[in-house]
């Protein structure tokens, strides 16, 4: 009763907020460049006309629009400044009471043009910002990006690090959550990257990194949240552009497609259409040592696979707008997937390294065809002309998944007298989700400067998976039972939050918020019968105070609490099969894990950042590998591993070399420590990890930009594992043609193969290492041809070889 009592409380906060917003006036308007983009969180200043002294001021929305509360009576100009603009003013107004409002329309903002040896450029637009809540990560129309997967730029972000598997560590800390276009995706880490590796780059306008989200946001995701935003274009008239790409990394690849827009009067729709093939590959070795009460058995073997993926996409949708204030949209996304993995083993086993006495020769060739299906029905409404809003959100989507595998084994005993034999392998695995969600959004600004933010969300997700093992005898397959397994998982959330935002003056602030999430879980395994139901309320509190101590420096506090729950698959009971040494097995009784985490944010000269973080996290979920030294296998489990800390400190420094050299640094230095209980034995497994990044953007001559991004990682420690540095230089150049129309991009990752995996665990004195290689460094070639009819570029825009080099939004 309790439970529905606070859920019920919310929801009734959100309606009645909506029903009795009070009726404000304000000034407004909108900034946007001279192609119509939008022009986000730049400075809009109310002045005073006669000495020019601040009354007040606003940071323009994602969408360029701006609000500002009505100033007391007297004559004033506004103020816009951003970066890479050139300063603009309006003409004085006069303010004649508390009912005046001014609708200042579309202001165009002029681009900020600098003169280098007779080559005239725009200013140099940064790849890396640093807002109040996140830093964002521009991906539109950089050379890096050209002709790369969404899984690479995010993979390049400052802080990210996503292991092979596709589990997602920010500054140190694992348990980060992907969303795009801020929605959750609902998917498995092993499913995330597949979609991730099928999303062309070329598509992404920007990435936020989150690292302490407000109620607003869903409390998923222990060490923040990774946003991705998809390009969408606010051009009037027919724009659009086609490209093409060729990637070589020992495999040869290719992608291309294009996508048009095309917005008149209140319509604005988009079609985006991708072809790739994609290749992946990767080389290792592994060694284990299963360490009995009389003897010792040593396991190694050298493993290759190489990855073939056919992926064709098409993201298709519509706005309209209803008036000046309301509009609904329609979104739907279509991936299909048709990959093959053909991995194949060489294992040697015996009583010493040098002295094997059995040697496997194993071949796993699997055969999968993935299809994601997404829709999106939205309304966006501004309630008045104060800044009150109101949005709302359905999501659906559909995902199958169906993989048939072989497994090839061939046996050869090493001593006097051995034999040879085989064993055939057959499985087939469909699986699929069905995901809904509804979520309604409300703000309001008071005039005393206090804004309230609340909504509610519900989503359901329905996951099946059967597993099917089969021995491929000559005759006819014969099932397996052992193997075999139907898995169903049903998951329910409800959600409500408010968020108070109370701006006591232009240098103090405070953000307070409640989430409220109720989980109600079911997995079954319908061949075992075996039912595991979970159900509980959480609430996830969220408190910001940012003080501004003078104009030079500034400072930000932050508390959140945060959940990581497993993914459906680590639920499933069953034995997945991997070689005949290796074994993944899912655990039903897996608990959420919890994070608390603080930090203060320091900012100095308006440009340095310094950050302090803790975080404590209960119930780790980590991999445990547990071996088995009658069989010499491993199994690798999911279990909760009790306490995890991490302490961090991440200076970050944007440095103008020359004019014509942007870089942005970052340094992260942090400790980690995970202890649990294994064997009645405390285990604890820490490490200082540090780790550097360097992103540089430069103008070069004949108009050629160059960008490199590089980076160091230290030792790093993740559950029970350690793994070891690795390094990377990665390095773009682009060329703008046929007045800025055609992009030429050639960009190289991972140049001198600093990207290796090894590490380790030893867990009761059984070891597990492994070194491996993945066919990260490549080099790609890409071609972009842009067009557009209907407004026009002005002569400027047309001529600058940068032309949206940097931008963050528009096509």
């Amino acid at each position: 009763m309790k439970k529905i009592y606070i859920l019920t409380l919310i929801l009734i906060t959100v309606c009645s907020a909506t029903a009795a917003y009070a009726k404000q006036v304000a000034l407004r308007g909108k900034l946007q460049d001279s192609a119509g983009t939008p022009v986000a969180y730049a400075n809009v200043a109310v002045l005073s006309a006669a000495d020019a002294a601040l009354q007040s001021g606003a940071v323009t929305s994602s969408d360029g629009t701006f609000t500002i509360a009505t100033p007391p009576e007297g004559t004033y100009v506004l103020r816009f400044s951003a970066i890479g603009f050139k300063e603009q003013k309006t003409a004085p107004f006069t303010v004649t009471g508390a009912a005046y409002t001014k609708d200042f329309g579309t202001i165009t903002m002029a681009e900020e043009v600098e003169t280098l040896e007779e080559v005239t450029v725009k200013a140099l637009r940064p790849t890396i910002t640093q807002e109040a809540d996140k830093m964002v990560v521009s991906v539109e129309g950089t050379a890096l990006a050209a002709g790369s997967t969404a899984f690479d730029v995010l993979s390049k972000s400052p802080g990210v690090f996503i292991d092979q598997d596709g589990n997602v560590q920010l500054n140190g800390k694992a348990g980060a959550t992907i969303m795009l276009d801020g929605r959750l995706t609902y998917l498995s880490a092993k499913d995330l990257r597949t979609m991730l590796e099928g999303m062309s780059a070329e598509n992404i306008k920007n990435i936020e990194i989150i690292t302490n989200p407000s109620a607003k946001y869903d409390a998923e995701g222990s060490s923040g949240i990774l946003n991705i935003n998809l390009k969408k274009n606010d051009q009037r008239g027919m724009n659009g552009s086609v490209y093409g790409s060729y990637t070589y990394n020992k495999l040869h690849g290719y992608a291309g497609g294009g996508n048009i827009n095309y917005k008149n009067g209140p319509w604005n729709l988009f079609v985006n259409l991708d072809v790739a093939h994609r290749t992946w590959g990767r080389r290792g070795t592994f060694t284990r040592v299963f360490n009995g009460e009389q003897e010792s058995t040593f396991l190694n073997q050298k493993a290759r696979e190489e990855v073939f993926r056919d992926v064709p996409s098409v993201r298709f949708g519509t706005d309209y707008k209803l008036n000046d204030r309301h509009s609904v949209g329609f979104m739907a996304n279509i991936v299909q997937q048709k990959a093959t993995y053909d991995f194949q083993t060489d294992t040697h086993i015996g009583p010493a390294p040098e002295q094997p006495s059995l040697f496997i020769d194993a071949d796993n060739f699997t055969s999968t065809r993935f299809s994601n299906y997404t829709t999106n029905l939205h309304y966006s409404g501004k309630l008045d002309t104060l800044g009150t809003t109101l949005s709302a959100d359905l999501d659906y989507v559909k995902i199958k998944d169906k993989s048939t595998a072989s497994f090839d084994n061939r046996y050869m005993e090493l001593t006097e007298g051995g034999s040879a034999y085989t064993d055939n392998l057959i499985s087939e695995n469909p699986s699929g989700y069905d995901i809904y969600s509804a979520k309604v959004d409300f703000a309001h600004p008071f005039r005393s400067g206090l804004k309230m933010e609340a909504g509610a969300k519900v989503s359901r997700v329905i996951s099946d998976n059967d597993l099917r093992f089969y021995f491929n005898n000559e005759e006819a397959p014969v099932a397996d039972p052992a193997r075999s397994n139907h898995f169903i998982y049903k998951e329910s959330i409800y959600a409500g939050y408010l968020n108070l935002n109370k701006k006591f003056s232009d240098r103090f602030s405070v953000q307070a918020g409640l989430r409220a999430e109720q989980t109600n879980s079911k997995g079954e395994s319908k061949t075992t019968g075996h039912i595991t139901e979970r159900d509980y309320l959480n609430l996830f509190p969220s408190l910001f105070i940012q003080q501004k101590v003078s104009d030079q420096y500034e400072v930000k506090y932050n508390y959140s609490r945060r959940i990581q729950r497993p993914d459906y698959d680590q639920l499933n009971p069953f034995i997945f099969y991997l070689d005949p040494f290796t074994w993944a097995q899912g655990n039903p009784y897996l608990r959420p894990q919890y994070t608390h985490g603080i930090g203060i944010t320091q900012t100095f000269k308006q440009t340095y950042n310094l950050v302090v973080e803790y975080q404590l996290t209960k119930d780790f979920i980590a991999e445990v590998p547990y071996q088995d030294v009658e069989t010499s296998t491993t199994i690798f489990n999911r279990d909760n591993v009790d306490d995890a800390q991490n302490l961090s400190v991440t200076a970050i420094a944007p440095i103008k070399i020359m004019k014509n050299w942007d870089t942005n640094n970052t340094l992260l230095v942090a400790y980690q420590e995970y202890s649990t209980l294994i064997d009645g034995e405390q285990v604890l497994n820490d490490q200082v990890f540090y780790m550097l990044q360097s992103n540089h953007n430069i103008q070069l001559p004949l108009g050629i930009r160059m960008e490199i991004n590089a980076g160091y990682q230290g030792p790093v420690v993740w559950g029970l594992y350690r793994l070891e540095k690795q390094w990377w230089v990665n390095t773009g150049l682009k060329k703008s043609f046929m007045q800025d129309k055609l992009d030429v991009s050639v960009n190289a990752n991972d140049i001198f193969r600093g990207q290796r995996v090894v590490g380790g665990a030893n867990v009761s004195g059984n070891i597990n290492q492994f070194n491996q290689t993945f066919f990260i460094r490549n080099v790609n070639l890409t071609l972009r041809y842009r067009f557009s009819k209907g407004e026009q570029f002005d002569a400027q825009r047309r001529n600058s070889n940068l032309e949206e080099l940097n931008r963050a939004g528009g096509n």
